[in-house]
């Protein structure tokens, strides 16, 4: 496919957050009252969507939001742990250099993303949307291609999550699976991404010239 606009996922695709999801999901399970995961659970909760975990957890949708915030408070006190995936920022920056258009469509904050990713990427963006509730991505897509007005067969949006899967399809766009984030990537081929990327180096496919 040729791509113009490539959107990205925070969480899990460019920055390695799940350590730290992971560390306090127990803790957020007494606050808010929701069943506490085992460490032989792992392996079972990333071949799920993000409905069937918040059922698997017990956890109510509307709960879910003050979920949501306490969880952004953590990342906000323990950012300085996160890392960006390995050659994930010169990659989009090569993707940059080869007239790719970037963008950013998460759950996480503006001030997570540019911690992690660094303020010169960040000025590299075409659109960021940030905040968006749990199931709230298409939306975000949507206002991302306003933004941009950037053909939708033309755009991607990169994810890790089968959440991220079906929030490109419902903004009318393709998906691609990253293997190294939240979500198994057997559970993310059942969605049939558009394309599939098992490191980080996968994603300069999308250029031009890879496809000149």
């Amino acid at each position: 496919m040729t791509v113009k606009l490539a959107i990205f996922d925070f969480d899990g695709t460019l920055a390695d957050t799940y350590p730290v999801f992971v560390d306090s999901i127990n803790a957020l399970a007494a606050r808010h009252q929701f069943r506490q995961i085992a460490k032989d659970e792992e392996h079972t909760l990333r071949q799920l969507s993000a409905a069937d975990i918040l059922r698997e957890l017990e956890l109510p949708i509307w709960r879910v939001p003050a979920v949501i915030s306490d969880f952004r408070a953590i990342m906000r006190e323990r950012i300085h742990e996160v890392r960006p995936f390995p050659n994930i920022v010169e990659t989009l920056q090569a993707m940059a250099d080869q007239q790719i258009e970037l963008a950013v469509a998460t759950s996480n904050t503006i001030d997570n993303v540019s911690a992690v990713v660094g303020a010169s990427l960040i000025d590299q963006l075409a659109a960021i949307e940030c905040g968006s509730p749990l199931f709230g991505k298409p939306y975000r897509l949507r206002q991302i291609l306003h933004a941009t007005q950037a053909d939708k067969s033309e755009t991607i949006y990169i994810g890790d999550e089968i959440r991220d899967a079906e929030a490109a399809q419902r903004a009318g766009i393709q998906f691609g699976a990253v293997a190294w984030g939240y979500t198994a990537l057997d559970a993310l081929l059942r969605h049939q991404p558009a394309e599939v990327f098992r490191t980080p180096a996968d994603l300069l496919r999308l250029s031009p010239a890879a496809n000149g």
